[in-house]
């Protein structure tokens, strides 16, 4: 054995729940990618158990996303959802001029009964799924920060960040029963003294980008090939930039081969209104509904013009290159071993919707990739938590404020777009900080609810997400909807509280929308700087 390899799947998606909607537009979001990328990587992880394949992956789940996995009306959305798309398989079975056409039907209607059955064996909440598989020894979970704020734009008001933290911690301790040893920082953002508030509520370590060593305040000796102790004890992980380049690269990564699966044409474009219009959004805007015949064929290709998917080709091609990037792993250990004379670590962290959603064959490429290194002794598969516990020492450094977006540090999240946020953002939690304050003895019923559904308001305006869709400039106005949305309703609610005029039905209908984290506390807001216990 020569060297270790830690794969990340980061988990999340921004929390959308329209209970009163059959399917509103952004819940498409997440039945994509149960149907996509969750479901058949679990049922990946369940066929390679039951080969008695070993692997190691470290999955984090963000908060948001636990909190829709609990959500039985967003589980029955799904299950529809797919029931939906199995009738329209059939139809595409019947109506198909082609066997090949009529074969893809019979192969989406399939795998989508499948997925139905996955669901109803975890019964509806895909937490029972990932638990499985770390009780078995294959997976490592661990949390994320609460709505997956981005936290070095918070670092002058320490309170927020460790709200976050806080959160993050205990959703993770609800949703499992038990404590989780590491966090992914939402964008891998960090800035220097972040590890301390980690230490504070048990996190053992957290990822970061490469330069978040290379530009460290002492010169890394390992590079980004072993992780970091920071100033307070907390372990630091680098991403790989080779393992991302081969995976991720738009222009030379595995998913733009051209045997691969055309995401972007879709049924849900390439049928008829008429026909296609029960399975697109009831607004009536063609969406994607996740039945595509075509594959990539070259990038050149116009979309019109894409050829037929062959799904043989394309399981084909994922077995190639699942051999490549073992083969590239086990040559990239083999230089680094013989650079630092020891094991390294080579830590590859991805989003997980990559596998499946955007990737259609992601999740064969990964169990492909898990079968090969089965019979390999160069390359060992480990979680942070094994890593942390192999070596004897560790080299103690401050990582350099950095985060994985575009340039390697903040302008993603903050910039000409979207810098309007932060005004608003600085000023409400400054007023919830003293709310919680002036009403933390507050034992009014009513009062207390105001007080947390304005924590749950303020802790959804501050998702990464929103800022992140105004600067790619995809879904803008949605995205500019939900901050302005989450901060109306908290200054709303504000105003009934200090007035004492609370609307019960406004109230109730922001709970029953807005509901995550159904166990929070807004005295956890002041009790930061008070010290005091909520």
């Amino acid at each position: 054995m020569n060297g270790y390899f830690v794969l990340v799947l980061h988990t999340h998606l921004p929390y959308v729940n329209h209970p009163n909607h059959e399917l509103y537009l952004e819940e498409r979001w997440y039945v994509e990618a149960v149907l996509e990328s969750y479901v058949p990587l679990l049922m990946m992880f369940d066929r390679l158990q039951e080969r008695k394949v070993p692997f190691k992956v470290t999955i984090s789940l963000s908060p948001p996303l636990l909190e829709m996995f609990r959500n039985t009306t967003l589980t029955e959305k799904v299950k529809n959802y797919a029931q939906r798309l199995v009738e329209l398989c059939e139809k595409e079975m019947t109506r198909a001029n082609t066997q090949q056409e009529r074969d893809l039907a019979r192969f989406y209607r399939e795998k989508f009964l499948a997925c139905l059955n996955y669901l109803d064996s975890v019964k509806g909440n895909l937490s029972n799924g990932f638990k499985r598989h770390a009780q078995l020894g294959n997976v490592q979970l661990i949390t994320c920060n609460a709505t997956h704020g981005f936290l070095p734009l918070m670092r002058h008001q320490p309170f927020a960040v460790d709200a976050q933290i806080k959160v993050g911690v205990e959703t993770f301790k609800r949703h499992f029963d038990f404590e989780p040893k590491g966090m992914w920082l939402a964008e891998c953002g960090y800035y220097s003294g972040l590890d301390e508030l980690l230490k504070k509520y048990g996190v053992e370590f957290f990822f970061v980008d490469s330069h978040a060593l290379w530009y460290a305040d002492e010169k890394p000796y390992f590079d980004v090939y072993r992780p970091m102790m920071t100033p307070s004890g907390v372990f630091a992980f680098a991403r790989d930039p080779e393992s991302s380049e081969q995976v991720w690269s738009a222009t030379t990564g595995y998913p733009g081969d051209g045997r691969y699966r055309e995401f972007y044409r879709d049924l849900g474009f390439d049928r008829d209104y008429e026909y296609i219009k029960p399975y697109i959004d009831k607004s009536g805007v063609r969406v994607n509904v996740g039945v595509k015949y075509h594959r990539i064929t070259s990038r050149e290709t116009p979309l019109d013009k894409k050829e037929l998917y062959n799904r043989e080709e394309a399981l084909f091609a994922a077995k190639e290159h699942a051999l490549d990037f073992l083969n590239k792993k086990v040559a990239q250990i083999n230089k680094l071993t013989s650079v630092f004379n020891q094991p390294p670590v080579i830590v590859a962290p991805f989003d997980t919707e990559l596998f499946g959603h955007w990737w259609f064959e992601g999740p064969e490429f990964l169990e492909n990739f898990f079968l090969g290194a089965s019979k390999c002794k160069q390359i060992k598969f480990a979680t942070p938590s094994e890593i942390i516990e192999k070596f004897d020492s560790f080299q103690i450094v401050t990582p350099a404020d950095s985060s994985w977006g575009n340039g390697g540090y903040f302008d993603t999240w903050l910039n000409g777009k979207n810098d309007w946020i932060q005004l608003h953002l600085v000023e409400i939690r400054d007023r919830m900080k003293k709310l919680a304050e002036t009403y933390f003895e507050e034992k009014d019923p009513l009062k207390v609810r105001v007080l947390n559904q304005m924590l749950r308001e303020l802790l959804l305006a501050e998702s990464s997400d929103w800022p992140f869709i105004m600067t790619t400039g995809t879904n803008v106005q949605y995205a500019v909807n939900r901050i302005k949305t989450h901060v109306k309703r908290f200054l709303d609610l504000e105003t009934q509280l200090v007035k004492d005029n609370i609307d019960g039905e406004f109230l109730a209908r922001l709970e029953q929308e807005d509901d995550v984290f159904p166990w929070i506390d807004y005295r956890s807001y002041a009790a930061f700087q008070t010290g005091k216990e909520g």
